[in-house]
């Protein structure tokens, strides 16, 4: 299956389990990888036949800086259920929110969830 890649999207939200992370918000990074056949939009040179990333930049960046989630997993979903519901040519997409400060001690370079949600029939 083809695929439009999205790659460490940016964006500063207030998700979290702790009080301080819904008041003092930390940054979140997404990754997207959009399943759909590029064969059309390969051949047509035209936008209408593809999936515009803009527009879906525009709609994470929407729901990561928007209502506040206890968990990442929900940011997620949201995204997945969003583009899903959104985009008629997208088949499936994989999705990872990564949180690079998470408020828990140890040395590691952050914590991140990855999931991969398909269309229904």
């Amino acid at each position: 299956m083809d695929k439009i890649i999205l790659n460490q999207m940016q964006f500063y939200g207030y998700h979290g389990l702790f009080p301080e992370e819904n008041k003092l918000g930390q940054r979140f990074n997404v990754d997207l990888e959009l399943y759909l056949d590029l064969k059309k939009p390969g051949e047509s040179d035209n936008m209408y036949d593809s999936i515009h990333y803009g527009h879906v930049y525009e709609l994470v960046q929407e729901l990561v800086e928007g209502d506040v989630k206890n968990l990442i997993e929900a940011v997620a979903e949201g995204i997945a259920e969003r583009l899903l519901a959104m985009f008629c040519l997208l088949q499936a997409c994989k999705v990872t929110v990564t949180k690079p400060d998470p408020p828990i001690p140890g040395h590691y370079a952050s914590v991140a969830v990855e999931i991969y949600r398909e269309r229904s029939i």
